[in-house]
């Protein structure tokens, strides 16, 4: 019984660690846990887990299979893996993995959310928009689904949705640097540029090492130039269109008006990299970009 307890004081302790993104320390109490119990699955995708959190994807599939091994239907294992594909963009398994974990954890919104965010990378917004109502249907009112869904509408042109659920994500709690990073994303859409500089700060503020997020908080605060939107505004007529009309447009455009088309690339590129310039400038001073 005592060894049971220290066992289950052992799992929280773990969990209470990586919550702190204190991962080096967690990873050294769940191979403590392992080393008392050599062939416990639950230890293995719990040290599965803490490499995820460490972006060690191989090491993370490596003792998922190990659990999967004593236990196919894990369900932490499972998890891990869902997410190491996700975050290394390996479509073919993802959707494998994804669809075995749904079969054995059918309650858990976060496949659906992942499987929409895959489809709305790719412009399938309706089907983006399908699986993520099945995320909220499953964990109603969840701030991260909210969020993404409000940046699924923006794409999609349907303005007043996503400023709805962008309200509804921010009341019930906006904490997250992702759900943050998708408001600010969907209000980017928006236009409301001054709502997407707001966003993008906090969410790297509680991200600051992610060069994603950096990245976008530096492209969000050249939008507060009027000269860099008003040269985006093409872009966003042409990404309300499909794939074969934006061909259409760009033949055309170059048949009938290149030189006028050649000196819009240019002056696009002149005005990209010139306010890319002063942001740089503005942010970190006249010194290179940290690493």
């Amino acid at each position: 019984m005592e060894n049971a307890q220290q066992e289950a004081y052992s799992y929280r302790n773990v969990d209470q660690l990586i919550e702190w993104h204190r991962y080096k320390e967690a990873l050294k109490e769940a191979e403590q846990i392992l080393s008392r119990s050599p062939e416990d699955p639950d230890a293995m995708a719990l040290i599965a887990k803490v490499y995820l959190m460490l972006s060690e994807y191989p090491k993370a599939l490596y003792w998922s299979a190990e659990a999967l091994k004593r236990e196919p239907e894990h369900e932490q294992a499972w998890y891990v893996r869902v997410l190491v594909y996700y975050e290394t963009r390996n479509a073919k398994e993802f959707y494998a993995a994804a669809d075995e974990a749904i079969r054995i954890s059918p309650y858990e919104g976060m496949y659906y959310f992942l499987k929409g965010s895959l489809l709305a990378n790719k412009a399938k917004l309706k089907e983006a928009r399908n699986l993520v109502h099945e995320a909220l249907a499953l964990e109603p009112e969840t701030p991260l689904y909210l969020a993404f869904l409000s940046y699924i509408e923006a794409l999609d042109g349907r303005m007043a949705e996503s400023a709805r659920l962008d309200k509804q994500a921010a009341q019930i709690g906006a904490e997250s640097a992702t759900v943050l990073l998708y408001l600010g994303l969907a209000a980017r859409c928006r236009a409301d540029y001054k709502l997407e500089e707001t966003y993008l700060r906090s969410a790297v503020r509680l991200k600051p090492n992610s060069k994603q997020y950096q990245d976008e908080y530096l492209e969000c605060m050249q939008h507060s130039y009027r000269i860099f939107r008003v040269m985006l505004w093409p872009f966003k007529f042409l990404r309300r269109l499909k794939p074969w009309q934006i061909a259409v447009c760009w033949f055309f455009a170059f048949l009938l008006f290149k030189p006028l088309l050649v000196l819009f690339i240019l002056a696009y590129l002149a005005v990209h990299w010139g306010t890319k310039g002063f942001v740089h400038v503005k942010v970190f001073g006249w010194r290179r970009r940290p690493g």
